[in-house]
């Protein structure tokens, strides 16, 4: 069943063009990527300005929100499998602070194995892989997460976000971006940080 579902993504991509340029969607495609392999990234910047773009009639957005979703998946999956093959080696390496590094390691485990999915879905995938999380359970809950993602961040700019591109019109679209990636980020790490704090 997933490889159908991917197959026909994948015709639907090769004969679809674009609504809009092709570039932005790509670029939207590399910084939702490289965002979910390492998780912190240029991601959700350029997943407000595409939608912002969307809102203007300038990309779609139905085409924003997929390839956002896709991308973050398949970053997701490439960052799991990093932590898989080589992360628990390198946290679990003699060296500077091992103790640490073990005590983290140990603390991990328990919130992985307590609550998986949950887990999966606060954390980027290459803590999944270190922990040694399933790739069944794995692949639904990054899928999930990758999908409440584009759809709060991408849904929320584009009804949003046009207001507010236009009350800072004369900053700039890069300024716009810098400063929603800021507010992003402050709500995000003060969000961790109350998470963290509760575990």
């Amino acid at each position: 069943m997933t490889t159908l579902v991917a197959a026909a993504i994948h015709l639907h991509l090769h004969f679809h063009r674009f609504h809009g340029p092709p570039f932005d969607y790509a670029g939207l495609a590399a910084g939702a990527t490289i965002s979910w392999i390492f998780g912190i990234g240029p991601g959700e910047p350029l997943l407000v300005a595409a939608a912002i773009l969307a809102a203007k009639h300038k990309l779609d957005l139905t085409e924003v929100l997929l390839v956002a979703w896709l991308a973050a998946s398949a970053g997701g999956v490439i960052g799991w499998l990093i932590g898989y093959k080589a992360g628990r080696a390198v946290l679990t390496a003699p060296g500077p602070l091992l103790k640490a590094r073990l005590r983290a390691v140990e603390r991990g485990e328990a919130v992985f194995r307590r609550a998986t999915v949950t887990a999966v879905i606060m954390t980027p995938g290459w803590l999944a892989g270190v922990h040694r999380v399933r790739w069944n359970v794995f692949l639904a809950a990054n899928a999930l997460s990758a999908m409440i993602w584009a759809l709060v961040i991408g849904l929320g700019s584009f009804l949003i976000g046009p207001p507010v591109a236009d009350a800072f019109g004369d900053i700039g679209t890069v300024a716009l971006v810098v400063i929603g990636a800021v507010i992003l980020g402050g709500g995000v790490g003060e969000f961790a940080r109350r998470r963290i704090k509760a575990g």
